[in-house]
């Protein structure tokens, strides 16, 4: 039996063993807390506030000095936050003498919002790289099927013919989307200094007027994170944004999993996943596998990508609702973010791990789809024909006959082409029926729309 008291995702194979999954560990935001006070000493140093010494000092506790992580989980309670023991814990560490300079003139909330984006630029790294792979396979498949018919469906059932590469050159565009906005948002993710009540007050005292302000752009080098314009303390627009972009994320790479569980269906069976190396998380064993039915081969990667990108929205709806901040610095309102934000992080980046690989592995089955497009008796080019046939019959008696041969096709078990061919009034048009009726050449400019969609980089 493993520790009790750790959680190994058990219940959550989505982000189990996904690097989001390490970037966001308590061990991971305790290095992000304890990078967020070296690097704060550090700046107060760089503006006078602090001896080079004393900078030296933390950032060498912070470094290599043991910590206590369940300790410090279980001393969190006392002050509703895991900053006000680790502090006591670090100053602990230093020499006596540099003992004043941790965390000095900060608030707790300073150091956790620092730790927090500090956590967040890290793991949205690792989710841009899976974007990016999943991005590329996409692409690979959306050139290699530029013009493999199949059939769209629309509310359910087969509208008009498209292409296998128009779709994946759809997925592909949405993993684009979700990129742009995760860098956007990875640029922006600001360092937080503000004092007891946003004022920086507490290190005007340290310095000469001003420096306080020259302090925050230390601060924000010094951590890597942008410079605020303003502590932020009760102005959460950094955590919604970021909240908004991961939502998204999720629920763009769910619409690729939404069609892949489709058309995995065994009626249907137009794509199947492939399997992958799992690594340390399981392997090459055989993937989808089922408990109790040996014959079943399960979109597992798709499956997982689709519950993520039903509880991101949920975990989003939480963050867009601690934007309620009272005063200067909330009760409750910021505490509520800590773990829908942390979990937010870990499924959007098991989402995306799980992407890559499905796209990276998906198989696709072009005569299955070819043989789909036959399914509904020529029906499904009906739209094709009646623009065809309208200046032939007029556009009313075109309707009709394509309404009576509708029904026809089902009733008497012939092809759309073999009905029209005994119509009388359709000989010498000069219509070519076997081009009319053939799916394949009714894809408009899914082609032309696939090749526009892949230059987009």
């Amino acid at each position: 039996m493993t520790s009790p008291g750790i959680d190994h995702g058990l219940l959550a194979p989505g982000r189990a063993g996904s690097p989001a999954e390490a970037s966001t560990a308590d061990s991971a935001f305790l290095r992000a807390m304890l990078d967020a006070e070296a690097a704060l000493t550090r700046a107060q140093a760089e503006v006078g506030h602090a001896p080079a010494e004393a900078a030296r000092a933390v950032t060498a506790a912070a470094g290599t000095a043991p910590f206590d992580l369940g300790s410090i989980a279980l001393r969190a309670r006392a002050g509703g936050n895991p900053v006000i023991p680790l502090v006591a814990d670090l100053t602990a560490a230093v020499p006596e003498e540099f003992g004043p300079y941790v965390h000095r003139g900060a608030t707790s909330q300073d150091i956790m919002d620092t730790a927090t984006m500090l956590v967040a630029a890290r793991t949205l790294d690792l989710v841009l790289a899976d974007l990016h792979r999943t991005e590329r396979a996409l692409s690979a498949l959306a050139a290699r099927h530029r013009d493999t018919p199949m059939p769209g469906r629309t509310l359910t059932q087969h509208a008009v013919p498209t292409t296998f590469g128009l779709k994946a050159a759809g997925w592909r565009s949405l993993v684009l989307d979700a990129r742009d906005r995760l860098r956007t948002v990875r640029a922006a993710l600001p360092a937080q200094l503000g004092g007891a009540a946003g004022t920086l007050a507490a290190f005007e005292q340290y310095g000469s007027h001003g420096t306080a302000r020259q302090l925050t752009a230390a601060y924000a080098r010094e951590t890597g994170l942008a410079e605020p314009a303003l502590p932020w303390h009760t102005l959460r627009t950094p955590v919604v944004d970021l909240a908004a972009a991961l939502a998204f994320t999720a629920g763009a790479l769910g619409k690729t999993a939404a069609d892949v569980l489709t058309l995995s269906r065994t009626e249907i069976a137009e794509v199947t996943e492939g399997v992958a190396d799992h690594g340390r998380s399981g392997g090459t064993e055989r993937a989808g596998g089922s408990s109790a039915m040996p014959h079943k081969r399960n979109p597992v990667r798709a499956t997982l990508v689709a519950a993520a990108a039903r509880r991101a929205p949920g975990l989003a709806a939480t963050l867009f609702a601690a934007l309620v901040a009272e005063d200067e610095r909330p009760a409750g309102a910021w505490h509520a973010e800590w773990e829908p934000l942390r979990d937010l992080l870990r499924l959007t980046g098991g989402a995306a791990r799980d992407a890559a690989e499905l796209a990276e592995n998906l198989q696709v089955h072009a005569g299955t789809m070819r043989e789909h497009l036959d399914l509904a008796h020529g029906l499904i080019v009906s739209e094709r024909l009646a623009a065809a046939l309208a200046p032939v019959l007029g556009r009313a008696r075109a309707a009709a006959l394509l309404t009576d041969l509708a029904r026809r096709t089902y009733t008497e078990g012939r092809t759309l082409a073999a009905l029209l061919a005994d119509r009388p009034e359709l000989d010498g048009a000069g219509l070519d029926l076997d081009g009319l009726v053939d799916p394949a050449r009714y894809t408009g400019a899914a082609g032309s729309l696939t090749d526009r969609a892949l230059e987009r980089r």
